[in-house]
């Protein structure tokens, strides 16, 4: 174990992670990062296939992004934004508003924060409006919205949620349209139909006492990167109007070009009422989330009287250097169609991974935009850290979600790292499975 790694075992309380475990697989000392690559301190390099934790869009340290940070640096640090305000943030709320139709941003810094936000918002909205029944919310079996009290409330998986069922409001969920999860002999669309069918009578029953339904459009991906046809997002946004329902877009994960399309929500055509954006917001450099929502909730708070306005607040709410963070990278994304050019980064890596799809061991393979995820034949309980182990001897950080092996990578991804992810996730797996 090097020095570092011991240090941050004796230190460091790891996020999901059983610290024991670390006695023989000891957290990766990163040194630096440039582009795809991690560097430990002795300058061994890893593929990062995973985008840190999905945040990664364009690399480590990419250039335009890391220059308008120090601009910014030397400009305006933090300033609290109760009571002031400053370019970064108006000019990043002006520029999503327009890139998404939902014109009002309120800021925080993690996704499940922005979770709790886009919750209370919907709660007190109706409270507002006179409604004070409508404080349920409902969501999809195996979604995944974050860790906090609320968070953990219209989170579905149990790893993460069973500990603290003691403290939440445990939300109603509704079947997933996971294709995975249709019954034997029933096809992915006649499954789709079946969730709306079931959707639907929930709402029939409980839309007095429902504020909202959350979901993550167009793919799970705590679940194992469960994916599923914009049809039930379509269909979904209109069961809500029907029943008086918002609909809350859980974005974190799949915004900013991961499905193929800058906001998943556009794949379905549809505009919800909340989307809560983060991760991949600011290309992994600083910590920034919010929730964009419409004029319609908003005028709902516009009020003389304090107490009907969104009483709410994080210290570091909308920091002038992660806002500008975000408005480079979204200047990012105007200097090319990266739209386009991931379609071509991804046709190369999905071709470049055949024999692993094509591995006997292999069950289900699925990709939607710059996502990939692979189901292997195992119920060891091991595998997923045997895998890390083996990926990580090989010059890739992988981090597979029980049974399933998923890719993730920053979209800059060139041909000869593509072909050193799909040839040494091939040779992790087969050591992650004779062991």
């Amino acid at each position: 174990m090097s020095t570092l790694a011991q240090r941050s075992v004796q230190a460091v309380w790891h996020p999901c992670s059983q610290m024991k475990q670390h006695e023989t697989l000891p957290p990766l000392p990163v040194a630096r990062a440039q582009g795809l690559w991690l560097y430990d301190p002795d300058g061994k390099r890893y593929l990062d296939a995973i985008s840190s934790w999905w945040v990664n869009l364009f690399g480590h340290g990419h250039p335009h992004i890391t220059a308008a940070l120090h601009q910014q640096l030397d400009t305006l640090a933090h300033v609290m934004l109760a009571g002031c305000t400053h370019e970064p943030v108006v000019a990043l709320s002006e520029k999503l508003g327009q890139l998404t139709g939902l014109g009002h941003a309120f800021y925080a810094s993690d996704g499940a924060s922005a979770t709790e936000i886009a919750l209370k918002m919907s709660a007190h909205c109706w409270r507002n409006h006179g409604n004070f029944r409508k404080t349920r919310f409902i969501g999809l079996r195996n979604g995944y919205h974050g860790e906090t009290a609320g968070a953990l409330s219209v989170t579905d998986i149990p790893l993460f949620r069973d500990a603290y069922g003691p403290l939440l409001r445990i939300s109603a969920t509704v079947p997933t349209p996971d294709a995975r999860k249709a019954a034997p002999g029933v096809s992915a669309e006649e499954h789709t139909q079946h969730c709306l069918q079931a959707l639907q009578a929930y709402l029939e029953v409980h839309h007095a006492e429902t504020a909202a339904l959350i979901l993550e459009p167009l793919v799970q991906c705590a679940a194992g990167i469960a994916t599923y046809d914009p049809a039930y997002l379509r269909e979904a946004r209109a069961l809500c109007d029907r029943y008086e329902v918002h609909l809350v877009a859980d974005e974190i994960a799949v915004g900013f070009g991961r499905t193929g399309s800058l906001f998943a929500c556009e794949q379905a055509g549809v505009r919800p009422d909340f989307m809560c954006l983060s991760k991949g917001i600011t290309s992994g450099t600083l910590p920034l989330s919010l929730v964009l929502t419409t004029d319609e909730v908003y005028a709902a708070f516009y009020d003389d009287r304090v107490a009907r306005g969104f009483l709410h607040s994080h210290s570091y709410t909308g920091n002038p250097l992660a806002c500008r963070a975000a408005l480079a990278v979204l200047e990012v994304f105007e200097q090319r169609d990266w739209m386009a050019a991931n379609r071509e980064t991804a046709a190369r890596l999905t071709a470049l991974c055949a024999p692993l799809m094509q591995h006997e061991k292999v069950l289900r393979t699925r990709q939607i935009g710059m996502m990939w995820g692979f189901d292997v034949d195992t119920d060891d309980p091991g595998f997923a850290r045997r895998y890390h182990m083996a990926a990580l001897q090989r010059g890739l950080l992988l981090r597979p979600i029980a049974n399933t092996l998923y890719f993730m990578p920053p979209y800059v991804i060139d041909e000869e790292e593509s072909a050193w992810l799909a040839d040494g996730a091939l040779a992790a797996l087969n050591e992650a499975l004779a062991a």
